[in-house]
């Protein structure tokens, strides 16, 4: 995470032409299977949101098929994959309470409560937009590596609890069948994740850069299971529905209630949800860059992202999902990484990965529904895995808990690991921890504050700064 704020800047583009890479041949198979790759974690977040939400399994896929689809084609973000995220499915589910179960009927009788969760969606777009104009994205940059490593570390464990939690049942429903098999097809998953690409590149380099090891693990486990009769574990639960019925969400949920009343009601959720959109966006294409630098030499890098335009594109793709009743989102933690982790160098594989989401709703939904709930819990363990901010967690317990000598003080390859105070490791787990219970949006203003004023007028904290350079500014002071 030390490399994030020194490198994301979106007026210094680290190559050419924004959108081309004259030295890098694409591979547009490679990009088509990262987002097919993708799709099915779409699919089953998606569905899972949408019933969170309660909007509906179907509302939550389409949802992540058209965010990803849109924002993919018009963000600022050459590479993620957005929809529905958890942060903006917990505040819509405050919004859907409040117009069905709360006030709303006696204050607004006759109104349809529908209706106003969709208007209530596109104002919270219309808002992200206004930022987008006012140029607010470049505020992004005032958040500190010490608390975008705390948000990857608390996104990594909100993945990884609920995985647990259906697989035995602690806190939630359990995934059908018996919890060993279920276990030990998800572990077998994650290891096939990790171990695919190290024996294709090894033995058959071609074969690794055409198929993404998360694909191949998904099919071969979930044929394994088919083979053995089921297991009677449980597979992803699909809604179907045909393309008519597709076409009447659009007239049916289309906002038509504009009173001043309603939008005096509407205003402090819209605000919220446009808050969540903005940080949960923003902080997310901050990961994504950096993880485009850790990934790749400076040849094939593309440019960061221009965070305004990535606001025009959220703010399109939720109006666009309010017009059917869909459920809000924005560029998502989860499928960014993984899509990255997939090998995908180009907006194509985001508009493949909303494309082939929606398709698989509408065409492939019983293959799809043959896929083990226990793979995707694999994969989401890996993806877990992914957005765990790693090297100064470790870095910190090796230095201050064992008392090692920094690494880059000896190995030259690690002189950009950072260096990790007492104080950076104490912020990076308050927000890690802050981040499972209160809204994100509380969450990273508030480790923000405290960051900036303990660092002012308590103890001056190391913003995860890299050996080399920490090394530079010691020796300075040493001097003075």
């Amino acid at each position: 995470m030390a490399q994030v704020a020194p490198v994301v800047d979106a007026q210094q583009p680290l190559r050419g032409d924004p959108d081309v890479q004259p030295r890098v041949k694409v591979n547009y198979a490679k990009e088509f299977l990262a987002g097919l790759t993708v799709s099915f974690a779409a699919m089953s977040l998606g569905a899972a949101f949408g019933d969170q939400s309660g909007r509906g399994a179907l509302k939550g896929v389409l949802s992540a098929g058209f965010l990803a689809l849109i924002t993919s084609v018009v963000g600022g973000t050459k590479v993620q994959c957005s929809g529905p995220t958890a942060p903006m499915t917990a505040v819509t589910v405050g919004i859907t309470t409040y117009a069905f179960t709360g006030a709303f009927k006696d204050d607004f009788p006759g109104n349809n409560p529908e209706l106003f969760v969709n208007m209530t969606m596109v104002l919270a777009a219309m808002m992200m937009g206004l930022m987008a104009v006012l140029q607010m994205g470049k505020l992004i940059e005032y958040v500190p590596n010490v608390v975008i490593s705390g948000f990857m570390n608390g996104i990594a464990v909100m993945v990884w609890v609920p995985q647990v939690q259906g697989l035995y049942g602690w806190g939630k429903d359990k995934m059908e069948g018996h919890w060993a098999i279920n276990t030990v097809l998800a572990l077998l998953t994650t290891t096939l994740i990790f171990t695919i690409p190290k024996l294709t590149g090894r033995f058959c380099p071609a074969y690794k850069s055409f198929f993404p090891g998360t694909l191949i693990a998904i099919v071969l486990v979930s044929a394994f299971v088919v083979v053995c009769g089921g297991l009677g574990i449980q597979t992803v639960k699909t809604a179907p529905i045909g393309m008519n019925e597709v076409g009447s969400l659009f007239a049916d949920n289309l906002p038509t209630e504009w009173s001043g009343a309603l939008l005096v009601a509407a205003l402090p959720f819209a605000f919220q949800l446009a808050m969540l959109g903005f940080l949960d966006t923003l902080l997310t294409s901050r990961i994504v860059d950096a993880k485009v630098l850790d990934m790749y030499p400076e040849e094939q890098r593309w440019r960061p992202t221009w965070k305004n335009i990535e606001l025009v594109g959220q703010a399109l793709g939720n109006t666009f999902c309010a017009l059917f009743g869909g459920i809000p989102g924005a560029q998502a933690t989860i499928r960014s990484v993984l899509i990255l982790n997939e090998g995908a160098m180009t907006r194509a594989a985001g508009v493949a990965a909303g494309l082939l989401t929606i398709f698989e709703m509408a065409a492939l939904q019983s293959l799809v529904a043959r896929i083990p709930q226990c793979v995707l819990t694999g994969v989401l363990f890996k993806v877990g895995y992914d957005c765990f901010d790693w090297v100064p967690f470790l870095t910190y317990i090796n230095t201050k808990i064992l008392r090692k000598e920094h690494p880059g003080a000896t190995d030259p390859s690690k002189a950009n690991d950072p260096v990790v105070t007492h104080g950076a490791f104490a912020i990076i787990i308050a927000t890690c921890i802050a981040n499972s219970f209160v809204a994100l949006h509380i969450v990273v203003i508030s480790a923000v504050v405290i960051y900036f004023v303990v660092n002012r007028l308590v103890v001056a904290i190391p913003d995860l700064l890299p050996y080399s350079e920490h090394q530079k500014t010691e020796g300075e002071r040493s001097v003075v």
